[in-house]
């Protein structure tokens, strides 16, 4: 009965977690919103604590087997983000959509395993990054277009 309860608060911090950044990136319309950035951040909560808790009956290492399968997150993440990065025109665009899909797996998978403080202050940075740091970005840009101008 504990366990499942401590499944329930994981599962519902991931998506609250998963949420927070999922909003930022349908508020700024981008393709990758609150629904996938949701599910991403669940599914890598979920898949984290089957590894660490749906084979300790089993026996053997579970350190190894939850690193595997943990790992194996990481890789599909690392498909799914790959297919949000597009070239357009001379300029590449998805990659912070990309960013964003790993970050959620990663902030969910440290809610799996229990690490819930870490992947609330991850969420908190990454909200931090995507909703201040475009327009500090967009300074720089600015400021090297003149630079080139110049020249």
């Amino acid at each position: 009965m504990i366990l499942e309860i401590v499944i329930i608060k994981r599962l519902l911090l991931a998506l609250f977690l998963g949420a927070v950044i999922g909003y930022e990136r349908e508020h700024a319309h981008k393709v990758a919103g609150l629904r996938t950035h949701t599910l991403v951040c669940v599914s890598s909560a979920l898949i984290a604590m089957l590894s660490v808790y749906g084979f300790a009956e089993l026996g053997g290492n579970n350190g190894d087997i939850a690193s595997r399968i943990i790992a194996n997150v990481i890789v599909g993440i690392g498909f799914i983000g790959g297919g949000t990065i597009l070239r357009h025109e001379s300029k590449i665009i998805g990659t912070t959509t990309a960013a964003t899909l790993m970050i959620v797996a990663a902030i969910g998978i440290a809610v799996g395993i229990g690490f819930s403080y870490a992947a609330a202050i991850a969420t908190l940075i990454t909200y931090i990054v995507l909703a201040f740091f475009w327009r500090l970005e967009r300074r720089i840009k600015g400021s090297n277009h003149e630079e080139h101008e110049k020249h």
